[in-house]
């Protein structure tokens, strides 16, 4: 007669109160009124079934038995009434309960288990889904034709725009550094811009015309492109609304770029 395996599921415990967590919870037993008989017997029946299965049981397991068997016997010993007697009025009616210390214990191990699986389940719905990372397609832009779609960038495009770049350079910009103030004339970053529009020869992204991070060479480099913009030197290309905006130089604008 062939041998028919019989196979037995222990479930896993991450510790003594999680165990008592446990047991608590499949007797629906209150937390605020443990019945320590009941809850030292199981938890005994457990931690024999345990070494029956010759699984090692860690000694915080044995220091929890100890401990509700303490428990258990405090709860068992008579009251005198010689030690009542001696007691204040103002506090006849209270009586240290035991298993105070260990309720509040697992009071806060529940609170703690209770986050831990809102985290793993939150952890489960991150696992669906997938990102990428950013990537560079300034090449790819190089030569796609302008959308012919009319689209108005606004001042306030631009400020958006500006906006969005200040909050990628304070990111990017490292912990410790060194200011080092520099006046940069407005006349002088315009001519820059346009002889880097000119030598790209094709539409350029509007972050990639702030390569440094200082707040002063960002806001000369914003007023240079709004002062090439008026004298129609270069043009903006949006494909959609509240997209990315794209820069480009245009032939027959006023270039001629003086200091005032």
């Amino acid at each position: 007669m062939p041998v028919q395996e019989y196979n037995v599921k222990v479930e896993a415990f991450e510790g003594p109160l999680d165990l008592l967590l446990h047991l608590i919870n499949r007797l629906e037993i209150d937390i605020y009124d443990i019945p320590v008989a009941q809850i030292t017997e199981q938890y005994l029946f457990y931690i024999h079934t345990m070494k029956e299965l010759q699984l090692d049981i860690a000694s915080e397991y044995l220091v929890m038995a100890a401990t509700l068997l303490e428990i258990k016997s405090k709860m068992l010993l008579p009251k005198h009434e010689e030690e009542m007697l001696q007691v204040d009025d103002d506090f006849a009616d209270y009586e240290e309960d035991p298993r105070e210390e260990l309720m509040n214990r697992l009071i806060e191990y529940r609170k703690y288990k209770e986050a831990a699986d809102d985290l793993k389940e939150l952890e489960e719905e991150r696992s669906h889904l997938f990102t990428r990372a950013p990537s560079d397609l300034t090449e790819l832009m190089k030569n796609v034709a302008p959308d012919e779609v009319k689209l108005d960038v606004s001042l306030y495009d631009m400020l958006g725009a500006l906006q969005k770049l200040m909050r990628r350079k304070k990111l990017q910009k490292p912990l410790q550094t060194r200011i080092a103030r520099q006046e940069i004339p407005i006349e002088k970053r315009m001519a820059e811009l346009i002889e880097d529009l000119r030598q790209y020869k094709g539409r350029k992204h509007f972050f990639d015309l702030f390569p440094e991070s200082s707040k002063e060479y960002i806001v000369v480099t914003f007023l240079a492109i709004l002062e090439l913009l008026k004298k129609n030197t270069i043009r903006l290309d949006q494909e959609n609304n509240f997209a990315d905006i794209y820069i480009s130089y245009q032939e027959g604008g006023k270039e001629e770029v003086g200091y005032y």
